[in-house]
This record gives structure tokens, sequence and C-alpha cells, in this order.
């Protein structure tokens, strides 16, 4: 999840390893089900496609991990384009992350008590393929992510609406909806559902196939895909909805290094490319629309707190009061970096400073070892190998020792990281990044990613009985709440107890810069998260 912004697994946080719907080795299979129509990936300064219709060409700064089924898709490539081929009831806009309307005919509203909602599709809504979407499709694409097949290995988008009962199909264009308690952020929250014809997914064999060849009713659809040669995108010709394509096709090129993203810009290969290199913003500036985003996306210590000396909240919170931020922010990001004062980043609609912040205090922190009993501290550091932790977590152990602690750097990719590291009881404190906020950004949704359910509350950095139910509750409370100012105040204690637990804390919230040709790609902006979204954009020039 190398970038210079997002972590170079190509995934949010490397999220929880969960088997997708289809199959564990989809990934693997790629490139047989949709690579054989693709000569590779474009180098072209032409509008044309090749075919006489336009084209857009991008360079994104990871390679394909993961299938395409939007009840499971992590790769951060699969997730961008997902939001060209697929379509919920209601989507949220890539760049505003504010809702609209996408198959949904008109805003869901609730019944008196709140705990029903009945959603009918846009006239005329049909897939790819030609077939309709039907109310049916509706109800098997939200059932299918709460009651899967194997309940042992739950689809990632699950622990995103467990305020769900129950969905069915009223007619051929209609689903109720019937939810366990009243849900405030309904509207907005289904967007984490993609809808997919049952038809295509109804059974393993299908849902494989389904994985790698995928049908929805957006815009585009895709043509081929592979780690090698990146994502072919072309116009979806039954597409009805109010997002309608500009282009003909799009080509993706994916790749980790930097320097060949911003080769690809000057070179006239693309027109816009993502994780701009901070050192290079200056030079691309002029010829190059540059355009800097405030990000959630956090890097963040995440500790073993069963395991002493990380056992004691006062030995985490000294290694936060120990980090320079500002100092690390300046070296490591060039100034493109926020010092985190809350889980959630200053830019989001919903940030409430937490009450406890991690001001750099070296005397603080010593007090808290001296506290705690702990002297001549030496640990090891385990961390991903993305190019921003690998830039940040040097300069953070050179500062650990002016508060006696020595640390040794063991870094490793992600997979590894959370395959094999985390999970031995040798494992004591990591340093890695995250950026669930592609889904979503209210604070309920981006809390439950770290805090809620059993993944990296109860199997990552392991934390106590007490403190996981008492979190629990609060968010449960706070979903259940339709006021908002008590709402507020909920989630406000909610980031209170982990600013104050710091079992997985943020020391800093990081700037996603993108930059585009606006002599040849107009109607797009970049977005403050990973990937680059073209649903407004036309190619010129």
């Amino acid at each position: 999840m190398s970038t210079t912004h997002k972590p170079s697994r190509g995934r949010f946080g490397a999220p929880r390893r969960i088997r997708p719907l289809a199959t564990a080795a989809t990934a693997a299979t790629l490139a047989l089900g949709l690579a054989a129509c693709s000569g590779g990936p474009a180098s072209t300064n032409a509008v044309s496609d090749g075919k006489g219709g336009k084209s857009i060409e991008a360079t994104m700064a990871f390679t394909l991990s993961s299938g395409f089924d939007p009840g499971n898709a992590s790769s951060a490539v699969a997730t961008a384009a997902n939001q060209h081929i697929f379509e919920g009831l209601v989507d949220l806009d890539p760049i505003t992350r504010e809702p609209y309307l996408a198959l949904a005919k008109a805003f869901p509203t609730p019944s008196a008590d709140g705990r029903t909602y009945t959603v009918s599709l846009r006239d005329g809504a049909k897939f790819s393929d030609g077939t309709p979407v039907t109310g049916e499709d509706i109800a098997w694409s939200f059932n299918r992510v709460l009651k899967p097949a194997d309940p042992a290995a739950p689809p990632l988008m699950q622990g995103f609406i467990p305020f769900i009962e129950t969905v069915t199909a009223k007619d051929a264009s209609t689903a109720e909806f019937k939810l366990k308690y009243p849900f405030a952020l309904f509207a907005e929250r289904i967007s984490v559902i993609k809808i997919v014809p049952k038809a295509k997914t109804a059974d393993a064999a299908a849902a494989k196939a389904f994985d790698t060849a995928p049908i929805g009713s957006g815009p585009m659809k895709l043509d081929s895909a592979s780690k090698e040669s990146g994502i072919k995108m072309s116009r979806n010709p039954n597409y009805n909805g109010p997002r309608p394509t500009k282009v003909d096709t799009m080509t993706w090129n994916t790749t980790s290094e930097a320097a060949a993203r911003v080769s690809d810009l000057q070179g006239g290969r693309v027109q816009a490319i993502e994780s701009v290199p901070y050192l290079n913003v200056d030079s691309l500036k002029g010829k190059y629309t540059v355009d800097v985003k405030q990000a959630f996306n956090q890097v963040f210590l995440m500790f073993n707190t069963q395991a002493a000396p990380f056992n004691d909240k006062r030995v985490r919170q000294a290694l936060h009061y120990a980090i320079d931020k500002e100092a690390v922010i300046k070296t490591a990001l060039n100034g493109y970096g926020s010092p985190a004062t809350s889980y959630l980043d200053e830019g989001n609609k919903g940030y409430q400073k937490a009450a406890t912040v991690y001001d750099h205090d070296l005397d603080k922190a010593k007090a808290l070892l001296a506290e705690a009993g702990v002297k001549n501290l030496s640990i090891q550091l385990d961390t991903t190998d993305n190019s921003v932790v690998k830039d940040v977590a040097p300069l953070v152990v050179e500062q650990w020792k002016k508060i006696g602690v020595n640390a040794s750097l063991n870094t490793v990719p992600s997979a590894a990281i959370y395959g094999d590291v985390v999970p031995k009881d040798t494992f004591r404190v990591l340093m890695a990044t995250g950026d669930p906020s592609v889904f979503g950004v209210d604070t309920d949704l981006l809390m439950r990613w770290f805090y809620y359910g059993e993944t990296w509350p109860g199997k990552r950095y392991r934390w106590n009985d007490a403190d996981r139910k008492a979190m629990a509750a609060l968010l449960d409370k706070a979903a259940q709440t339709s006021d908002e100012a008590a709402r507020k105040a909920l989630w406000k204690q909610a980031l209170d107890m982990v600013a104050d637990e710091v079992p997985l804390y943020p020391i800093l919230h990081t700037k996603v810069v993108t930059a585009y040709d606006p002599a040849k790609i107009t109607g797009f902006s970049g977005a403050a998260t990973t990937g680059l979204y073209f649903l407004d954009s036309s190619r010129s020039g």
C-alpha cells in the first residue's frame, strides 16, 4: 500500500488479510483474464487513441496487486479504476468527497423510525454488457458482502456497513434496506458498495472470473489489466448516468519509480501523474499544473501493547513526545506534510483537535520513561519499504537517542510486515503508512478502519479487551445517534482515547501532489488520496 506519498504496496494501510470474494489467488490470474489483448502501455503524444477517438494517458504510483471485485478490491490501482468502471447507488466524488447520485434515482430517505430505506434505480441503467441493472442486483451486491459464503473470510467492505440488517429486492428497479439501528450517514456510506451483476458473481467460479474481468455500470469498461502493462479502459456504450466520459479510451501506466513517473510527464508520454516527488515540485511548476492537497494519509507508529515495556502507555507516549515532527517534515518531506494533532488530518471536515497533542517535548518524554521505570531501552523498529517511511524512520531513530532509546531499523515490504513480522511474539514497534480515506472521509469510517473489529486491534497491536470494548461502544453509540452535535461529541471522546492510548497513532499527515499538463487535459484535478480520477476530464492539445 515505492512512492513519495503513499504505501508502496498499493494498499490502504495494508488492510485486513482477507481473501477476495472470488479467491486469494485472483491477483496472480489478472494477466490471464485481461491482458491477452494488451500490447503494453501507450507511448504517444497524440490526442487520438489510434482508432479515431480521444484518449487519456496517465502514470500511477503503484502496480496492480489485487483483483477488481469491488467488494474486496484493495489495490490502489484497482480501487481508482473501479471508480470509473462501477457505480454505487450513491457515490462520493473522488475530488470533493461530496455524495452524488450515481445509480440511485433519488437520495435515500428514511422511514419514520429511521430503520428502513427504499432506493430506486435510475431509468434505463445497464451494465457494460448491455444487461439491465435490477433491484435484485442491488440486494445481491450488498448481501454477498454482509453474508459471504465463507463467514471466516469476510469481504473488506463488510466492516463499513455493520448497520445494515437485510437488503431485499422489492421489484425490478427497487430495493429495500432494513437497518439494525438508525444511521445518519446511510446515504454516503452505501457508496462503499458498488453494484455488480448477480448473474456474473452468483457462485465461486463466476466470482473468480469476474474479479479479473469485471462488468459494471460506470462510464468506462475494463479492456485489459496486468501488473506489467497497466490498465486499459474504453467508453462504456451502455452508460446513461450523470458523468459520461469525455474520452474514448484511457491507458494507465503503473510504476513505483518516482523518476519514471516524472519522465513520463516531461517526455509527453502521459498527461497526468500521481505522487509527484516532493523534490520535483518546483521544477515542474510553470509548464505543468502541480496540485497539492492535504491528505489523511499518515505515517504512524504501532506498538505491541501486550509486550513490555509497551504495555505501559507512558512508554508509547514518550516515543511520540520525543519526535520533532516539524523537523522531520522539513527534512524528509520537504515541508509537504503536517504534524498530527489528531487521528484525523486538519483538512478533514470532521477534524477535532485531540485533548493530547504530542508536541516535541524531550523533558516530558524522559519523565514518562522514568515514571514507567524504563531506562536504556533498545528496540527494533520495523518499517515498511514505503519511500516516505524510509526517509522518516532514520530521523526518528536519531531523535529517540536523545531520550536514551536506541533503535535498529528492519525495513521489509508491507506484505512481509503484516504477514510475518507483526504476527510474531517478537514484534514490538512498527512505522508504516495508511490511508483508508479512498473509501470515505467521515469519522466513523476512518476510525473503524484501525480501531474496530479484530484485525488491527486484536491481531496487530493487541489492544486489551477493555479498551477495545470501550472504543467499539463509543463508535457504535455515535453511529446510532441522530443528533449531529451529540454524535460529534462521542467522536471527540473516541479521538481523545486513541490520542491518549496511542496503540496505533499518526506522527504526521502527508500532502498529496499530483501534476498534469493543462495544455493537453482539461477538467482534471488531483485527489487528496491515492489514484487519478478522470470522470470530468477532456483531452485537448
